[in-house]
């Protein structure tokens, strides 16, 4: 590798802006701002629904039912 090309890596302090949580990771920046974290998104906490699937599923329900009836 050449020398004095690359930039210079860090520990980083990275703020989430929705739920204040910080953390550190490395990173040629030093600090990072982001929306969402592992502690507020719905993904990690288990708080997320899943309202399409659950509409497809029963528009598929409701043909199948009305094939079995004719």
């Amino acid at each position: 590798m050449k020398k004095g090309i690359h930039p210079e890596y860090h520990k980083c302090k990275v703020t989430c802006v929705t739920c204040g949580s910080t953390f550190e990771t490395g990173s040629v920046l030093e600090e990072i701002k982001v929306d969402t974290c592992s502690n507020c998104h719905p993904f990690y906490t288990g708080k997320q629904r899943a309202v399409q699937a659950d509409g497809v599923i029963d528009k598929f329900n409701r043909k199948l039912q009305k094939a079995n009836k004719k």
